[in-house]
């Protein structure tokens, strides 16, 4: 799919008096069906953590995701939204007592897990419920590895289910995550190995799974690196790898095999962009006595660009296509060293206090990400577009940077 700003998002951008969020469900949909036509056979899991905003949430189910929530309130707002429960997993394997409790009461019968303590809790507080063991992953290749907090061993995951069958439980599958925006398809390779080790390994236990989680990680095309080049994942070869180890997967399964993904940035990021507005082009001496150019924006790293640590948004300053443009640091307008993009960008010359900024491939994390008033700046106000009919339109607008 094509991460360029289409005409219903440029054209909604262009019509914002004021900073906002737009989100673009036409893109958003036929993101989604473009995902179904290369993994026909996968269930989607969305992880609402990358776009927890109803419209962007019902858009996806009407297409037929379910959800991967990571908290009681996360499934309460699915449920909200008329989505049944038997499509919303509980995806997190950090959870109190309290969180299994309120989730098994909402309805969610099935459990992400990854130790032998958390699934005596689930089997006090969730009984009966089925339980899938997240396996570690080594994380390399992705922007954000995630190699530490979550998942266990194939020796400790074979432990993990064994403990709970013997629980009360249903031992029902195995899940991976190759990091969030993974650039590799290398790392799904491996993952589908620790897969199929550890499916080999239970079958030795007498545990036949019923379904594997291939978790998330499929990257956005937008992107930007920390140096503003262009991130190029190498997508068509990642769906060519996913297929080929299903297919492995399923063939070494002893009972027919489910195939679950939690796909977040991928379906949205690309299809959500902000519009902010210029509060200053600077100039000014560096302390190592270079002058430097700075562009400070009314939104940043506390209002909507969090991850600006690992990557960079693409820009675009409507009205400013030709003249001038000079080398600056891009930064947030709060009174924080952090709030500041990584690289220096072109910008054109011209700017002045007020004139709008666009901010692309902002469609993921941004709202969930935002403070509540961090220096006093509240949260982005966030609307919707869409047309009903699935095409994407030409690029407008102004200079891209």
């Amino acid at each position: 799919m094509s991460a360029e700003l289409d005409t219903r998002l440029a054209t909604a951008l262009a019509a914002a008096s004021s900073d906002c969020i737009v989100f673009d469900l036409t893109g958003i949909a036929g993101q989604y069906d473009h995902l179904m036509r290369e993994l026909p056979d996968v269930a989607v899991r969305f992880a609402m953590k990358a776009c927890p905003v109803d419209e962007v949430l019902t858009c996806l189910a009407d297409r037929g995701a379910g959800f991967d929530a990571a908290s009681p309130a996360e499934i309460a707002q699915a449920l909200r939204l008329g989505v049944p429960a038997d499509l919303i997993h509980y995806g997190n394997t950090v959870k109190s007592d309290e969180n299994i409790a309120d989730a098994h009461r909402l309805g969610v019968r099935t459990f992400a897990t990854d130790s032998v303590q958390d699934v005596a809790a689930i089997a006090a507080h969730a009984p009966g419920a089925r339980v899938y063991c997240r396996l570690a992953t080594s994380g390399e290749g992705a922007l954000w590895g995630l190699s530490r907090k979550f998942g266990c061993s194939r020796e400790d995951a074979v432990a993990v289910l064994t403990a709970a069958r013997a629980a009360g439980l249903t031992p029902a599958g195995l899940s991976v995550h190759v990091g969030s925006q993974q650039m590799t398809y290398e790392a799904w390779q491996q993952a589908v190995e620790q897969l199929a080790e550890t499916m080999v390994a239970l079958r030795e236990h007498k545990i036949v799974l019923d379904h594997v989680n291939l978790g998330g990680g499929l990257p956005a095309l937008g992107y930007l690196d920390r140096h503003g080049r262009r991130l190029e994942p190498p997508l068509d070869k990642m769906f060519a790898v996913l297929r080929e180890g299903i297919e492995h997967l399923r063939a070494l399964n002893d009972a027919p095999l489910d195939v679950v993904m939690e796909p977040g940035r991928h379906l949205v990021a690309d299809h959500g962009a902000i519009r902010a507005h210029v509060y200053r082009l600077t100039e000014r001496r560096q302390p190592d006595g270079e002058r430097a150019h700075w562009l400070y924006l009314s939104c940043g790293k506390f209002n909507g660009l969090y991850e600006m640590d690992e990557l960079c948004h693409r820009l675009v300053f409507p009205g400013h296509t030709e003249g001038e443009y000079v080398s600056a640091v891009v930064a947030g307008p709060t009174c924080d060293s952090d709030d500041a993009y990584g690289a220096h960008r072109p910008v054109p010359k011209s700017l002045a206090s007020g004139d709008p900024v666009w901010v692309l491939s902002a469609g993921a994390y941004a709202t969930s990400y935002m403070t509540q008033g961090f220096n006093g700046f509240g949260p982005l106000a966030h609307t919707v577009v869409h047309d009903g009919s699935g095409r994407a339109g030409a690029g407008t607008g102004g200079r891209e940077t």
